[in-house]
């Protein structure tokens, strides 16, 4: 199915710039100029998909031999067929190093060709220089461009996936370390209980008084704490990571701000004690969204002073910790990748809670509502997005900014170098043309000593070391049979739009006819004395 939409879509190209060739090429005066079109463009288009380059190479070449053929004129079809061809290159081979090579020899080529060539000559060399960058160069560029911007969107997607599966795995990992924290904790509680019931149960186990029956249950009893107790210890070294953070045993809150203020914080609190019947996990749970705020306040916003409030009631707690702006500003360096916070959502939802944390007042706020007797809530698909959001956004903002530069270099390209090329296609063009037009120049006064007859040798002091490339746009008067004519210019200024030259014709040695050949009327009449007649 796709490969017969790009069949279709290559043909539909074809079609189309065949049209071309004929509307423009059918009224030619050069009838091979129809039967060449249609050959070049049908190889360029045969092999674009495949063979891009070679493509390329091929519209260019075909501009060459009709621009040198056409004294640098080009006609539409060929235009049409190079912008075309350069966009597909771009497009599907966006390299730049070979389209590089490619212009380079084109242009290298182009030059003793076209001199050669061509009856304008140098004039030819300058504009298939100039259809080559605007016709091919530019096109390409341009396909590059969509190219890149395409691959970016794809590129995109495709690490917009692999962030989304890997903010997953250190959200998942980040939840399965607080859940370590939760069973440490179990284990600190339970353990401590469970070692109780079996001191009991030893003393009751020798207490007098009792029967055989009931001394036999004691030591059963006694020996099933112990197996629990052993039990919850080997689960707990299961779940425990070994760089898994701890922290004193049966701290409490004020001792955590305590031992922080101890360090240089500068903490404002209000903390009610733990409420008759608040639940073991409660109180470690507010804990631990007090010790990781008060954390990242240390570790991120340095010098800012934290304001800790925890408010008891019968049946919640909540616990809101903010911190003002850091004086100094925050500290410069890679972000945090928020797993703390991912594991104290674990641990609020675990309890029935919930969690806020954002900016407020140029710092940050962390609020949580525990309630005493909930069951743990369901994550919710929006809390996991967000969570997975905050762990890849610094990653994912430096991929998108690094795959926008590129694009934006890309852009750049396609305007500046076209633009520059152009510049320097100009500006030899222009030194050349200069250096050729004064070394051409025959002087009015040498050209009047010139005598019908007289051998080439005899003038040759008088004539300039160069010949006139380009020619004025006029009807020469006809060649003398049997004789070579050389042209040069005239002292009619470079900037004068009516351009002239002088024709000197020999055979045999010998100059046989002089001319003046002119663009100017007055100039061109053979009744004016210094006219072509000349």
């Amino acid at each position: 199915m796709r490969r017969g939409r790009r069949l279709l879509m290559d043909v539909a190209l074809w079609l189309g710039l065949c049209g071309w060739v004929v509307i423009d090429a059918g009224s030619s005066t050069k009838h091979w100029e129809l039967l060449f079109g249609l050959v070049a463009t049908t190889a360029a288009i045969a092999v674009a998909r495949r063979y891009p380059l070679v493509s390329l190479a091929v519209a260019m070449v075909a501009s060459f031999i009709v621009l040198g053929s056409f004294g640098g004129r080009v006609p539409i079809w060929e235009g049409f067929v190079l912008v075309a061809v350069g966009y597909l290159a771009g497009y599907r081979h966006p390299v730049a190093k070979p389209m590089l090579r490619l212009f380079a020899a084109v242009s290298v080529v182009a030059v003793p060709v076209a001199l050669l060539w061509s009856d304008d000559g140098f004039a030819a060399w300058g504009a298939l220089l100039g259809v080559l960058v605007f016709a091919g160069v530019t096109p390409w560029l341009l396909g590059r461009y969509v190219r890149q911007r395409e691959d970016m969107a794809r590129d995109g997607w495709r690490r917009a996936e692999e962030m989304e599966s890997r903010q997953r795995l250190v959200a998942d990992r980040a939840r399965l370390r607080e859940r370590t924290r939760i069973a440490s904790d179990m284990h600190d509680s339970l353990g401590h209980e469970l070692s109780l019931i079996a001191v009991r149960a030893a003393a009751l186990e020798v207490a007098g008084g009792l029967d055989e029956p009931q001394r036999q249950a004691a030591g059963e009893l006694r020996q099933s704490a112990a197996t629990a107790t052993e039990r919850l210890r080997e689960i707990i070294g299961v779940l425990r990571e070994d760089d898994a953070p701890t922290e004193p045993v049966h701290e409490s809150i004020d001792e955590l701000l305590d031992r922080t203020r101890a360090s240089g914080v500068l903490i404002e609190s209000s903390v009610d004690q733990p409420a008759d019947g608040e639940p073991p996990m409660v109180d470690r749970a507010a804990y631990r969204v007090v010790q990781e705020s008060v954390t990242n306040v240390v570790k991120h916003a340095p010098g800012a002073a934290v304001t800790v409030r925890v408010v008891r009631s019968a049946g919640r707690t909540d616990v809101v910790v903010t911190n003002a702006a850091p004086p100094a500003g925050p500290l410069p360096g890679r972000t945090s990748g928020k797993r703390g916070l991912i594991g104290l959502r674990e641990r609020v939802r675990l309890v029935g809670g919930t969690l806020r944390a954002g900016p407020r007042d140029g710092g940050f706020e962390v609020s949580a509502t525990l309630p005493h007797d909930a069951a743990p809530s369901e994550e919710s698909p929006e809390s996991q997005a967000a969570m997975d959001a905050e762990v890849g956004q610094s990653m994912s903002a430096r991929e998108l900014e690094r795959a926008r530069r590129d694009v934006r270099r890309s852009l750049i390209q396609a305007i500046v170098v076209p633009i520059g090329l152009f510049g320097v296609v100009v500006g030899i063009s222009g030194t050349v043309f200069l250096v050729q037009w004064y070394r051409s120049e025959l002087a009015v006064g040498d050209y009047d000593r010139i005598r019908i007859g007289q051998t080439r040798a005899e003038i040759a002091s008088l004539l300039p070391s160069g010949q006139r490339i380009a020619r004025p746009r006029a009807v020469e008067p006809p060649v003398p049979a049997g004789a070579a004519c050389e042209y040069y210019g005239t002292e009619r200024s470079v900037f004068n739009l009516n351009y002239e030259a002088y024709r000197l014709c020999f055979a045999d040695g010998r100059l046989v006819a002089k001319d003046v050949i002119t663009e100017d009327e007055k100039r061109g009449d053979p009744d004016d004395p210094g006219g072509a007649g000349r």
